[in-house]
């Protein structure tokens, strides 16, 4: 068996017992207006953080190109609140003309 494997399977029986466990936890605690806005906000940072490191890395190095470009275009597109499908395909468009013209 390899490590991946054995990691993948380790991960698993982990992420099994959170979840199990988790329904013993009272419901006081999870009603706390403070684990309440956290629990809002955690969505938010685990995207942003994968949009950041999806956009400036490849291979674990740091790269700027035209992926930056396009997150750029989309954060300009959401600043003025254009709809979602505008700001997808502005970011796409945008990335794809500067890796065509590169």
């Amino acid at each position: 068996m390899s490590q991946l494997w054995i990691g993948v399977i380790g991960s698993s029986v982990a992420l099994f017992i959170l979840r199990y466990f988790g329904y013993l936890v009272p419901e006081k605690y999870l009603t706390n207006p403070r684990m309440l806005r956290i629990n809002t906000l955690i969505p938010i940072a685990l995207l942003s953080a994968l949009v950041g490191v999806q956009t400036i890395t490849d291979k674990g190095k740091w790269v700027i190109d035209q992926r930056l470009a396009g997150v750029l275009v989309a954060l300009i597109a959401l600043r003025f609140k254009a709809p979602y499908f505008v700001v997808v395909i502005s970011a796409a468009v945008t990335s794809a003309l500067i890796y065509r013209f590169k």
